[in-house]
């Protein structure tokens, strides 16, 4: 396990597991190249994006590609929807909205907001069946209470994909499984109550394993 994933987890059920465990995945090798534009305040520039926490909702109610969720805040799901089916890339418009699994997010606010994240910025995300809270927000300073840092992860995809992760665009590999984050966007407490399937209780159970800190199952001395 990477020397900065160091959780201390307990088991919980899947409708909790968002608020202090999850987040970590989606980060990988830190990367801190935002110095002199290190905070949202400082790069903002006067636009039509604007993010909230009612920005973010039931993520399977947003618009399913692959493996991901989509939206546009602006309205201009078309424009996003035909970056992100494109088989070459290409630069998402203001206002996308990128989600793989419901506590993490990033955001494409108006051109020139900042520069070198391509305009994006990212967010974590604490979810409940009473809706969102914005735990962090921004650029390089965007470190989770795992260590883990979006920016370093996403910088490394190929420029054509436009800082978006895929498992052929660049960006190192993460742990989580399609079948985890299934699991993860399907067990949404935002969304409407469902019976969690036996694969996805599986999916869930192995995501807590993969958490566990290392070693903690070692006997001690």
């Amino acid at each position: 396990m990477p020397p900065y994933w160091r959780p201390r987890l307990r088991i919980e059920p899947p409708s909790n597991m968002w608020k202090d465990h999850i987040p970590a995945l989606l980060c990988g090798t830190l990367f801190l190249l935002c110095a002199g534009r290190s905070t949202a305040e400082e790069s903002a520039v006067e636009g039509k994006v604007h993010a909230d926490a009612k920005s973010f909702r039931c993520i399977t109610e947003m618009t399913h590609v692959r493996h991901f969720y989509v939206d546009n805040l602006l309205g201009n799901l078309d424009a996003t929807l035909a970056v992100a089916d494109s088989a070459t890339g290409g630069t998402y418009p203001a206002g996308s909205v990128i989600q793989l699994v419901p506590g993490e997010a990033m955001v494409k606010r108006d051109k020139g907001f900042n520069p070198v994240t391509h305009d994006w910025e990212f967010f974590e995300l604490d979810v409940s069946k009473d809706g969102t809270q914005i735990r962090k927000r921004g650029f390089a300073e965007v470190v989770n209470r795992f260590g883990g840092n979006c920016f370093g992860c996403h910088i490394q995809a190929r420029p054509q994909w436009d800082f978006v992760c895929e498992s052929d665009h660049g960006c190192a590999p993460i742990p989580l499984t399609r079948a985890m984050s299934g699991a993860l966007q399907r067990t949404d407490p935002r969304c409407k109550a469902t019976t969690v399937s036996p694969e996805d209780a599986e999916a869930l159970r192995q995501l807590n394993e993969l958490l566990k800190p290392s070693g903690s199952n070692a006997k001690t001395n």
